[in-house]
């Protein structure tokens, strides 16, 4: 890849885009490039926790599986965004799966080189934190929502908060694209997929959402907030 380009896409991470030119050159000789197919694993569960990655572009979920051999998705990565980053907190192995949705192009970093990196830079250490902060956050809201929350809100919950992250909002609609596949929301929300479906297609009748398979489209998103409340 060439060098420019490498450096663009360190510049359009959150984390990273605070530096400078002279640190981001030094940052990019830490940082090793590996496009990768889709429904191709990254790292394993029980594998050691050593290096921390971020997404430049494609999909990557992070997944567990059960004793019965079904998959159960806990995040799905998108473009900018880091991920594996339990290893930066010392994590000894892995104890979830990092696998590709779609063709995907991923840079990695030795966790000892980003901690003397930052050692440095100590103004990423602040943003590093708040970053896993809302990781944080995200994972709680989601318990919050299983406990709490019947499968039509839980399902609209997840759709405000994944457009909240992930959409643009265009005039009075907001537009998510690409989108997910409604097994994979199914499976972040406890949702069978026909429930999820269902509920969709019901808001799309609605006039409240619209969606086919590349996007999801938020017309009404007070009277989607109304949901949940």
């Amino acid at each position: 890849m060439a060098e420019k380009s490498k450096l663009w896409y360190l510049e359009n991470f959150n984390l990273f885009s605070s530096l400078d030119k002279d640190k981001m050159m030094e940052l990019n000789k830490l940082i090793s490039d590996r496009e990768i197919k889709g429904n191709e694993p990254i790292y394993f569960a029980n594998e050691p926790s050593k290096t921390i990655y971020f997404l430049k572009t494609g999909r990557v979920k992070i997944t567990k599986y059960l004793l019965d051999g079904s998959e159960k998705i806990i995040a799905i990565i998108n473009p900018g965004e880091i991920f594996g980053e339990m290893a930066y907190l010392n994590e000894d192995q892995r104890t979830d799966y990092a696998v590709t949705v779609e063709p995907s192009m991923i840079c990695a970093i030795n966790k000892n080189d980003l901690d003397s990196f930052i050692e440095k830079n100590p103004g990423l250490n602040l943003k590093l934190t708040k970053i896993l902060g809302l990781r944080l956050k995200s994972f709680s809201e989601r318990i919050e929502d299983l406990i709490f929350k019947d499968a039509d809100q839980r399902i609209a919950s997840f759709i405000l908060r994944y457009s909240e992250k992930n959409g643009k909002k265009i005039g009075d609609q907001i537009f998510i694209k690409p989108f997910l596949k409604h097994q994979n929301i199914g499976e972040l929300t406890a949702c069978s997929r026909q429930t999820v479906n269902y509920f969709l297609t019901d808001l799309r009748n609605k006039g409240i959402i619209d969606f086919d398979r590349t996007k999801l489209v938020i017309n009404k998103i007070d009277v989607l907030k109304k949901l949940i409340s």
